[in-house]
């Protein structure tokens, strides 16, 4: 019963909502044989397949699956892409906390110091006036959990992955790294690979932050629409990747 009520407030509530309307005007179009119906049905059809959960774990899964975290990871430097901060929220050490995407990337970045006690180069910095600076909060944040202050270099330039590239690989031959190993989401990992290889970085990948789990399974839950909007973050790499080829 539960399930059941979870479906049908999926269609009365946004963004499935816009999808009941458009199919409810397309059928009363088609009803009045006006020639627009067809228009309509395609546009919800499109908006249909765009929020279901489905559509979206089908386009994530070729980015997250096309690079794997190696066993035993080799280089002489961690570097960590920011994914978004939040400004002056309550931290226990300071104030600003890093989002989803950057809190989860962090993790995994002192999982990998503690395993290898290679240095730390974090980039990221003030994407919005409203955003924290990524670099300096993941900084106060490994410091804190006992990352000594100098194996922690920070970019806190950077806004976009193309310039976290380029600032990263002015630290990289500042210091003489030669061996970065790249921590990044794994939707975001082909992207991030391919812009960093244009300008003559190759990195060892090590992804994190999977959105969607290895294994497909298909249940009601997948076939209603959902704000979670993956489908879009998933557009947004191939679309970059597409760009980042020129």
């Amino acid at each position: 019963m539960e399930y059941l009520i979870k479906f049908i407030y999926a269609f009365l509530l946004p963004p499935g909502l816009f999808v009941t309307l458009l199919a409810a005007l397309a059928f009363w179009m088609f009803r009045k044989k006006q020639r627009f119906c067809y228009v309509f049905g395609g546009l919800t059809l499109f908006m249909y397949l765009a929020f279901i959960p489905l559509t979206g774990i089908l386009l994530v899964h070729p980015l997250e699956n096309h690079y794997l975290p190696p066993d035993h990871p080799e280089g002489d430097v961690i570097v960590m892409l920011g994914g978004g901060a939040t400004l002056g929220t309550p931290d226990m050490n300071g104030e600003g906390q890093l989002s989803g995407d950057a809190a989860n990337r962090l993790l995994t970045t002192f999982r990998l110091y503690k395993l290898t006690k290679l240095p730390i180069i974090l980039s990221g910095g003030k994407v919005y006036p409203d955003s924290g600076v990524e670099a300096e909060i993941g900084r106060r944040q490994l410091v804190a959990l006992g990352v000594p202050e100098n194996k922690v270099f920070i970019e806190n330039k950077s806004i976009t992955t193309r310039t976290n590239a380029l600032n990263t690989k002015k630290i990289l031959v500042t210091h003489h790294f030669k061996m970065p190993i790249l921590v990044t989401s794994a939707f975001h990992m082909p992207r991030a690979v391919m812009i960093f290889k244009k300008i003559g970085i190759d990195v060892t990948p090590y992804p994190t932050d999977y959105l969607v789990s290895k294994k497909l399974a298909l249940y009601p839950g997948q076939f209603v629409p959902s704000s979670g909007g993956i489908a879009f973050t998933a557009l947004k790499e191939y679309v970059g990747m597409l760009a980042s080829a020129f």
